[in-house]
């Protein structure tokens, strides 16, 4: 099954960090603010499985990886009873930082796009961050707590 071609509707998006550093980008997925620890992961596969890993409940994730959302997002299909695709029935973290957002997703197990998935369940993100200075700045200062907001378009 392709997935639905859905496009970002030209959001703006900003993460404000504790220590008062800024970064403004795009906006995807939901349309609220929320607040969390902003942590990292360096994998570069397995941002389904990451979003919905309990270990990351109420966290703002940011992925290193710089293309992020190529493969789409499976179903929520069960196997007796437990997720066939993710690690909860739900995404656990409160928000998403990444530097580029595939919108054009292609993969046989594929049923809808990043961006829909996020928005979907009321999950909020922003790309176009250089997620590895910010990598660098939580490698060096530890984890900060962020707030992250994306804007309605307009």
């Amino acid at each position: 099954m392709v997935p639905e071609h859905k496009t970002t509707e030209n959001k703006k998006a900003i993460l404000v960090l504790e220590d008062g550093t800024i970064f403004t980008g795009h906006g995807f997925g939901a349309t609220r603010k929320t607040t969390g620890e902003v942590v990292f992961s360096t994998g570069m596969v397995g941002y389904p499985e990451a979003l919905t890993d309990p270990s990351y409940k109420g966290q703002i994730l940011t992925l290193t990886y710089p293309l992020v959302g190529n493969y789409g997002v499976p179903s929520n299909e069960l196997n007796l009873g437990l997720p066939l695709y993710f690690e909860s029935d739900r995404i656990q973290t409160s928000g998403l930082i990444i530097h580029e957002l595939c919108t054009d997703p292609y993969h046989w197990a594929s049923t809808r796009t990043l961006d829909k998935w996020l928005a979907d369940e009321g999950i909020p993100g922003i790309s176009g961050v250089d997620t590895r200075r910010l990598t660098k700045k939580l490698r060096t200062h530890g984890v900060m707590l962020g707030i992250l907001q994306v804007c309605p378009p307009g």
